[in-house]
């Protein structure tokens, strides 16, 4: 079974879709569409800009989500997923590419989130920091215990076996990076991101998607949706809309997310979009199972 997947933000780099853009002409017709949407070119800060402005939160979700479904799209009748998923801004892509929102709905719903999470960043000072080498359960208790002790810390993304990323106040992030070395953390790096996302401190972005989802329409994707909230996969439209509503606030847990998928009969996972990263945790994760080929576009 084939299971189509989406990277989210730090994928991006600069020139990203500027070959489906000079060769495919549904692709440039796309971009244009969206430069349209916008009210900015966006395609001259993904083609040419500086990775700084490749960046800001506004410009980066956005860039990341054409790319995204641009390229699976293109794929025309190659493009026959069993079911898909996505990483945190990943999800909206899975979404479009699935059916499940109009192309123009779900730039307009990626690009109100991107703005939203890009306030939220700029009412209280936060930060990321991806641990490497330590227990999910080992990482959970720090945090708690940070949480009570200095400020809000708590674990964002469950990547895969031995990397989780942890999210929240700059002063408990480091703190919190400090402990889980000294339990045992090959390496506690800081994430370059503007704020905590997926965490309760992504509150305020939360009521404002909110709003803007639930005033656009879904409908039940082609095939069903592993979600970041629960792991779990959905075809349910209502249901859909309020898990990517949690989803700014609370983990993102891509390693439980990817074995529903194998556990579900996936054999061969493609990722669409920049970068390899989804790649390179599939791989962590689907470790040790015969016959699973992993794949980018």
């Amino acid at each position: 079974m084939k299971a189509f997947v989406f990277p989210g933000q730090g994928a991006q780099f600069t020139g990203m879709g500027k070959d489906l853009y000079e060769t495919n002409d549904e692709a440039r017709a796309m971009f244009e569409r969206a430069n349209e949407v916008l009210g900015f070119r966006i395609t001259d800060t993904m083609f040419e800009g500086t990775a700084d402005e490749l960046k800001q939160t506004r410009v980066t979700q956005p860039a990341v989500f054409l790319h995204s479904v641009i390229s699976a799209l293109c794929l025309g009748e190659q493009f026959q997923p069993d079911m898909v998923g996505g990483h945190s801004l990943g999800e909206f892509s899975a979404l479009v590419a699935a059916g499940a929102l109009d192309f123009e709905d779900g730039l307009r719903l990626v690009y109100a989130r991107a703005q939203a999470m890009q306030k939220a960043c700029e009412v209280r000072p936060s930060t990321m920091a991806a641990i490497i080498g330590l227990s999910d359960e080992d990482v959970e208790r720090v945090c708690q215990e940070v949480s009570q002790e200095v400020g809000v810390v708590v674990p964002a993304n469950y990547n895969c076996p031995g990397q989780l990323v942890i999210s929240g106040e700059v002063e408990a992030v480091n703190e919190a990076c400090n402990r889980l070395k000294e339990a045992g953390a090959r390496r506690a790096l800081p994430l370059p991101v503007g704020g905590a996302f997926h965490s309760p401190l992504m509150q305020p972005a939360k009521d404002e998607l909110q709003a803007a989802i639930e005033q656009t329409e879904f409908r039940t994707p082609r095939c069903p949706i592993y979600q970041n909230v629960d792991g779990r996969a959905h075809t349910d439209a209502t249901e859909i809309k309020q898990n990517l509503i949690a989803q700014l606030t609370a983990s993102v847990r891509w390693t439980q997310e990817v074995n529903s998928m194998l556990e579900a009969g996936a054999t061969e996972f493609t990722e669409c979009g920049p970068g390899k990263a989804l790649q390179g945790m599939i791989a962590k994760i689907a470790h040790g199972r015969e016959g699973i080929t992993i794949q980018g576009i």
